[in-house]
């Protein structure tokens, strides 16, 4: 196991696994592993994320780090982290759950879009703030919402695509919550070897990216 800081200095990336079964998550992780990319993120809207989270986090292969998406309670933290989860994302700025991550003693990055409810992540303790959704404003918001608050590392998710990432890279981001663009039909069944393409040349993008 490595820390989330550490998988994000290799590569910024949190993968987000999301399907109506998570049977296939183990394999997609360690896909998503071998092409470069250590953060993975088990959303709990899957059914039985909590149980395969468990099974991969007993098992875990060298370099990864495993976190639970879309906690939204206090119990559902706890629940995360008993499970092995390493982290914490939330869609949206729930201050019980960020203070049971505190209690925890993980880091916790909740769902943020506006100027004010992003410092009122940031101020509840977040450890990153997701910026989301982010392609409502692409990186350019990004760049606009960093300027007053350079202090926050900024994680913008949702509907942002393999060709964009390297210029929310540019635009200050500390790293990127990828789904579909990145993971597609995966979890569904579909081809790993595409999956392992996808992860290759997203990482080859963000190489070439100043951060």
């Amino acid at each position: 196991m490595i820390s989330l800081s550490t998988a994000l200095a290799d590569v910024p990336v949190v993968a987000i696994l999301r399907s109506h079964t998570p049977d296939r998550f183990p394999e997609v992780a360690d896909t998503l592993r071998q092409a470069g990319i250590r953060a993975v993120e088990f959303t709990l809207t899957t059914p039985g994320a909590l149980d395969a989270l468990r099974e991969c986090a007993q098992d875990l292969p060298d370099g990864l780090t495993l976190g639970a998406g879309t906690v939204t309670t206090p119990s559902e933290a706890a629940a995360a982290v008993a499970a092995g989860a390493d982290y914490l994302i939330t869609p949206a700025t729930t201050p019980d759950v960020i203070a049971e991550a505190h209690r925890l003693g993980v880091p916790v990055l909740p769902g943020a879009l506006t100027p004010t409810e992003l410092l009122s992540a940031w101020q509840a303790g977040a450890s990153m703030v997701k910026l989301f959704p982010a392609s409502l404003g692409g990186p350019e918001y990004l760049r606009a919402v960093r300027a007053p608050f350079p202090q926050i590392p900024f994680v913008p998710t949702g509907g942002i695509q393999l060709e964009d990432a390297p210029a929310y890279i540019q635009a200050g981001a500390a790293a990127l919550g990828m789904g579909s663009p990145l993971v597609g039909d995966a979890c569904e069944g579909g081809d790993l070897s595409a999956l392992s393409a996808r992860a290759a040349l997203l990482v080859s993008l963000l190489a070439g990216a100043s951060r």
